[in-house]
């Protein structure tokens, strides 16, 4: 019964984090410029970005492989 409670504050913070989630990451993108380039969050930040997009890339061509393959 106490998760019952419970249940409609986690769906409301679920519910705000999706809508401001969008505006969060402008956020943190503009506090990350300001970031000397030697502070370790932001080798992080860039460092998964980076990977991020090697992954896209990667699935991109392998796409394209399996289309062609057929």
């Amino acid at each position: 019964m106490k998760a019952f409670r419970w249940l409609p504050i986690i769906a409301a913070g679920v519910l705000l984090a999706k809508h401001f989630g969008v505006k969060m990451d402008c956020v943190c993108e503009h506090l990350l410029e300001k970031l000397p380039d030697r502070f370790p969050p932001k080798w992080i930040y860039l460092n998964i970005t980076a990977i991020r997009e090697q992954n896209d890339r990667i699935i991109a061509l392998l796409e394209e492989q399996t289309r062609t393959s057929k």
